[in-house]
């Protein structure tokens, strides 16, 4: 039995999915809803997901989606969105991002760019669609899962009518809600409720007038609650996300009120949402169980602090991928599978805990003095601004998740230092066992992760190395390998990178090639 059964098609499983069918890997994806929801969730696509994406060859359709080109991406804090500015983050347009300004200080090729899921989610699905060795179902839910020693059988429901699928193996990206955890009896461990909110979905032309006098892609407002108004497409359809203490029943909470405290008028609207949700810090006790597998929201899901979540869940899929593809393709036994939860459960844990720390910090109390006319409102926000000039520039530019999350301890790389923390703001940009390949551009102006091959790449920096002996191990083991030579761009005369763009192992000519290839590919433990 092979190929691999993806049930759900948010990011994590439409990722996973792409990625798999363009390694060879014949995939089918279920989603139980016929259509996507209405309204928007995760609007921050990281630059980890991005240089991901681009991986993919997606990138360049996704950065041209959502928001106008000319489009500022800055974050505002304000006292209401008609009130005054309190403190602000500029940040570029997609225009500024696509034309390279500023690009020689960018530790990537691919910033982060603001889109809503609702023009993400199309993309990646309209994609996936299209290839070869995919095949995806709508409307079609999963019953149940029965494992055996070489296969799963998936039952599944469409139209009243019940299946049996079978496959090598099955990933649930299925969200919160996961059937898929619930069939394999795992919880989820963590903190249940950190905030309520209300989040309510308009259209409304006056709300993009009156945010044309200072464009931002999120104003903060600070009225009875503290409120985020998010642009979605950058003219009238806005997102207003209410926050408020755990205990709070937001059931009697109207949503119409609370746009108007967030903009600190009334504004002429169309509600075309509403939805009354519990902000948490949960991380699945397993990621696996047998043959299957969990990604996503299915294996953690925390606080929206900067759409973490759903990047997170990219990245699981990156990483489960080519483990996958690898087992499937025979260049790797199927032990290999087991670093999939020893590599990504420790990330999602220090991740839970990082926007669980900063979520604390972000909706803490904010003094009413703020709203004051005359000196003392100038004092209190004055005083405000300093304090989140302290906390919320890491979030807005969250380089320690995407370039500082690591598998230094994993069995899969040779040389880690185990026990790196990982932090939201701060990282080394160094080349590292463990970590993500840091960026480079060549001679010609390509980035590093161009030349990377599908499988694993070695980097020699010292032309005079000999790469025969890489060259006659990989062969020899049947592991895919290119080779790149890139004179004098990171501290060792070899990088050995994973196909998830991760260094591996790094050394010189010393050391033993087949061994290396066999400890990174499990087959020696």
């Amino acid at each position: 039995m092979t190929g691999i059964l993806i049930v759900g098609a948010g990011p994590a499983g439409l990722t996973l999915a792409i990625d798999l069918a363009q390694r060879g890997v014949p995939c089918h994806v279920v989603e139980a809803t016929d259509e996507r929801p209405v309204n928007p969730r995760c609007n921050t696509t990281s630059a980890r997901s991005m240089e991901i994406f681009r991986r993919l060859g997606l990138a360049d359709e996704i950065r041209r989606a959502g928001l106008p080109e000319d489009y500022p991406t800055s974050i505002q804090y304000r006292t209401t969105l008609d009130g005054e500015e309190i403190y602000r983050i500029d940040l570029p347009s997609t225009h500024d991002v696509l034309a390279g300004v500023g690009q020689d200080g960018w530790p990537t090729p691919e910033p982060q760019h603001r889109v809503s899921q609702l023009y993400l989610e199309p993309i990646l699905e309209n994609h996936a669609r299209k290839l070869p060795g995919l095949t995806f179902e709508r409307g079609t839910r999963l019953v149940e899962l029965r494992q055996h020693d070489d296969h799963v059988e998936a039952v599944v429901e469409s139209g009243g009518e019940m299946r049996t699928l079978r496959y090598a193996y099955v990933v649930g990206c299925d969200g919160a809600h996961s059937t898929v955890r619930r069939q394999l009896g795992i919880r989820y461990e963590g903190v249940d409720a950190i905030q309520r909110f209300v989040s309510t979905f308009v259209r409304s032309p006056e709300l993009g007038r009156l945010a044309a006098k200072d464009r931002a892609w999120t104003y903060w407002t600070y009225g009875r609650r503290i409120a985020s108004l998010i642009a979605i497409d950058g003219q009238e359809l806005w997102l207003n996300h209410v926050a408020f203490p755990p205990d709070h029943d937001t059931e009697g909470e109207d949503p119409e009120q609370l746009l108007r405290e967030s903009v600190g008028r009334p504004v002429e609207h169309e509600v075309l949402g509403v939805v009354r949700w519990t902000g948490r810090r949960l991380v699945a006790q397993r990621y696996r169980a047998g043959r299957v597998f969990l990604a996503g929201d299915a294996a953690h899901i925390w606080i929206p602090v900067g759409g973490f979540g759903m990047n997170a869940g990219i990245q699981d899929a990156a990483t489960l991928s080519w483990m996958l593809a690898a087992v499937h393709h025979g260049w790797a036994p199927p032990e290999l599978l087991d670093a999939y939860e020893l590599e990504r459960k420790p990330v999602g844990e220090q991740f839970a805990a990082a926007v669980g720390a900063q979520a604390r910090t972000s909706f803490a109390d904010v003094s009413p003095d703020i709203h004051l006319a005359g000196p003392e409102g100038e004092r209190a926000r004055a005083e405000f601004a300093a304090r989140l000039a302290e906390t919320e520039p890491r979030r807005y530019s969250p380089d320690g998740f995407s370039f500082g999350y690591h598998y230094a301890g994993s069995p899969l790389v040779v040389g880690g230092e185990d026990g790196v923390d990982i932090t939201m703001g701060g990282y080394q940009d160094r080349a590292r066992p463990g970590f993500r390949l840091p960026h480079v551009r060549l001679d010609d102006g390509r980035p590093v992760f161009d030349v990377l091959g599908s499988g694993f790449t070695l980097l020699r920096t010292d032309p005079g190395v000999a790469i025969t002996p890489w060259t006659l191990a990989a062969r020899d083991l049947g592991i895919p390998l290119t080779v790149v030579d890139l004179p004098g761009r990171y501290p060792a005369e070899l990088l050995l990178v994973r196909p998830d763009q991760h260094v591996a192992w790094m050394g010189g000519a010393d050391d033993h090639p087949g061994e290396l290839l066999s400890t990174v590919t499990a087959r020696r433990r």
